[in-house]
């Protein structure tokens, strides 16, 4: 003896039975592939979103010495450019939040364009899903001083935090808003700032 299964009217009985006010036809027309379709590109822009890295922006006012002083001294991995940042969703500074006590306008203007294309300058890997992003912009401190201005204190923290495991010498000159003083292997001082908004 041989029973028949017929599987659509379980299947259109359990899609019914989560959306009971919405008849299964509707679901299969255009629009309500559009909503679906709409639905989903929302969940994977949300997952896009949320998985990405934090990034600190860093103003220094050589590239080329940062180089030297985060992949030489601090031993700071390299890391590739979130893609976030290649679709313009990122934390920009802008000339408006930059203080004219430490950018002065000759470099402002120079590296404006920095600001457009945020895969310029220099990324490193900080912490498991915390990344940094050294781009020039920064005045020269007192005594030609090199500096390295962030308007995040987090930021400065886990950078002390490195330079302390690291052994490098430094000095803290203020806690509020952070200010501290590294000496690199060449002996140049490294004027580390946070910028109080």
């Amino acid at each position: 003896m041989v029973t028949e299964v017929h599987v659509f009217p379980l299947v259109s009985q359990t899609l019914a039975s989560f959306l009971p006010s919405l008849p299964l036809d509707s679901l299969l027309s255009t629009q309500g592939i559009m909503v679906a379709l709409l639905i989903a590109y929302a969940g994977a822009m949300w997952m896009f979103l949320t998985s990405a890295p934090k990034v600190y922006t860093v103003m220094v006012t050589d590239l080329e010495l940062a180089r030297q002083f985060y992949e030489g001294l601090l031993d700071l991995p390299v890391a590739d450019v979130p893609l976030h940042y290649y679709y313009n969703y990122e934390q920009t500074l802008g000339a408006v939040g930059v203080d004219p006590l430490y950018a002065s306008t000759a470099n402002l203007s120079r590296s404006s364009s920095s600001y457009n294309n945020a895969s310029d300058g220099l990324w490193y890997q900080l912490k498991k899903n915390t990344q940094l992003h050294i781009i020039s912009g920064a005045s020269l401190g007192i005594k030609n001083r090199q500096r390295h201005v962030c308007f995040d204190h987090d930021c400065l923290e886990q950078l002390l935090l490195r330079v302390q495991s690291y052994g490098v010498k430094y000095k803290i000159r203020r806690d509020k808003p952070l200010n501290f003083l590294v000496k690199d292997l060449d002996g140049r001082v490294i004027e580390m700032a946070e910028i109080s908004n």
